[in-house]
């Protein structure tokens, strides 16, 4: 008897896959991805699917978010601003961190969840999930003045994200 797929089945697999998708990028563009590695992945139709341009604007960001991917047009195929808040701009060591966060909402759109983000994000820069996160976390704080962080795991149990989290 075939067995039937579940809603949490296919998230499971997009997971997998955004995990498995990070690390080919680090094989490929590894074991450093900075600022110059950056600019080549979002160059790169195997890693970023659709084109993308980083600019250092908080157009579109909300109250302590660090970036946003902004579609160009009315199709994906147009490309994608990635807003990365300002603050980073003379801090481009962190900003593949904050990037590849966001590259996942380009590859995946509204599918992709924080959970594909933290997979893909830490197999991409070969570090644990827990790592990873506690990074990016860190980097929410900083741009987080308001005490808000936009981050959806703030508040549970796991967060982690210290005093950005409401």
């Amino acid at each position: 008897m075939p067995r039937q797929l579940t809603a949490e089945d296919a998230k499971q697999s997009l997971n997998d896959h955004a995990a498995a998708k990070g690390a080919d990028l680090w094989n490929k563009y590894g074991p450093t991805i900075g600022w110059p590695q950056l600019q080549e992945i979002l160059k790169d139709r195997v890693f970023a699917r659709y084109p993308c341009e980083i600019v250092f604007g908080a157009e579109g960001l909300q109250d302590a978010e660090f970036a946003h991917p902004v579609p160009k047009g009315d199709r994906p195929e147009e490309g994608f601003t990635i807003f990365v808040h300002p603050h980073f701009a003379g801090q481009l060591d962190h900003v593949p961190y904050l990037v590849l966060y966001q590259l996942v909402l380009v590859n995946y759109g509204e599918f992709a969840s924080p959970e594909d983000a933290e997979s893909f994000g830490a197999a991409a820069l070969n570090l644990s999930r827990d790592d990873y996160y506690a990074t990016v976390c860190a980097m929410a704080d900083e741009v987080g003045a308001s005490g808000v962080n936009t981050n959806p795991h703030c508040g549970s149990p796991d967060c982690g994200c210290g005093s950005g989290c409401a």
